[in-house]
Parts: C-alpha cells; sequence; structure tokens
C-alpha cells in the first residue's frame, strides 16, 4: 500500500471541505467592501417619488437590503427600529444626521408594506422594484442574500458591511458628537 492509498481520505475529505467553504465565502460576499465608495442609485418609494443616494450626502446611511418573507430580516428589523429611535435625533461629528434607506426584495407590494408597518419601520426610506433579487439596487450592490447592509459616511464611503448589531451599535456611538 502506497502513501497515497493510506491518506487519500485524510487528504480528499478536508479538501472538499475546504472548496465548498471557499465558494460559499465568495457567494456570500457582496460587491463593495470598506473603504470602497457607494455607488449612487435613484430608486422609487411606495407612492413613486424617487430619491437616489446621493440625496444623502453628509449623512451617516444604513443601506438595509431586506424581504417581508424572510425571518432573519424580520428579525433584524427589531434592532433596527432600536437603533433607528436611538440615532435619529443625535448630532455626530462628522454627518448632519442618521438616516436608514431600506431596499425591499420583494414582488408583492401589498406583503412589503404590509411587513412595514408590522416591524414599525417608521423611517421615511423605502425604495423597492418588487423584482427579488432582480431590483437594481440590489444587483447594483451583488446582493446575494439577506439581510445585507452597508453603513456609509458623509462622503459617501462604506464603512461598514453587515456589520453586528452590537458593533453598528458601537460605531454610530463612537461617530457621536462629544
Amino acid at each position: 500500500m502506497n502513501i497515497w492509498q493510506k491518506y487519500k481520505d485524510w487528504i480528499i475529505f478536508p479538501g472538499i471541505f475546504l472548496v465548498i467553504w471557499l465558494g460559499l465565502k465568495w457567494y456570500r460576499t457582496p460587491n463593495f467592501s470598506n473603504g470602497g465608495n457607494a455607488p449612487n442609485f435613484v430608486g422609487y418609494l411606495p407612492n413613486g417619488d424617487s430619491l437616489q443616494l446621493a440625496d444623502f450626502k453628509g449623512d451617516l446611511v444604513l443601506l438595509d437590503f431586506w424581504g417581508s418573507w424572510c425571518g432573519p430580516c424580520r428579525e433584524a428589523n427589531e434592532h433596527l427600529v432600536e437603533l433607528y429611535t436611538k440615532f435619529k435625533d443625535s448630532k455626530f461629528r462628522k454627518e448632519d444626521r442618521f438616516v436608514i434607506l431600506s431596499v425591499g426584495i420583494e414582488t408583492k407590494k401589498e406583503r412589503w408594506l404590509g411587513a412595514i408597518k408590522k416591524d414599525n419601520l417608521y423611517w421615511p426610506y423605502h425604495i423597492s422594484d418588487l423584482k427579488r433579487l432582480n431590483d437594481h439596487v440590489a444587483l447594483l450592490y451583488g446582493i446575494k442574500e439577506i439581510p445585507t447592509t452597508y453603513l456609509i459616511d458623509g462622503e459617501g464611503q462604506i464603512i461598514g458591511v453587515n456589520l453586528s448589531d452590537i458593533k453598528l451599535d458601537e460605531l454610530l456611538t463612537h461617530r457621536l458628537q462629544k
């Protein structure tokens, strides 16, 4: 018996695991990361009015990709409401205000609006193409799974991607005006 036959199971199985792990890591990585410029886009509010990311220059923006049908998204909404309530009227050192811009990964407008109401997502900026992951903003940002969040500073730089609740709270607290 040569050495390959003796140890092939010890080499093949971890190798397969490593390839799968790297593939999933690549798949889940959005197109942009910390330090990059957040690309501008035009989105449409439920009433048909448009807005663009550039409208929020000078603001600290949490760009949140979520769906009414997504259990983890709905759970995350509870913390987003707490975060928005805590920081919406705060003064920051470099930014004018904190806003959340939610991108609904949806196909049914009624379900999307119902989830916004039920989860008490009372910030005014909710957009969606109603094309699920083919939403033009989701495609632009390379969104492959939700929830996905980007924290964008007043200059349009991405300063956080998929931060934990605790890390996001810490980062916002750190940026408060002293």
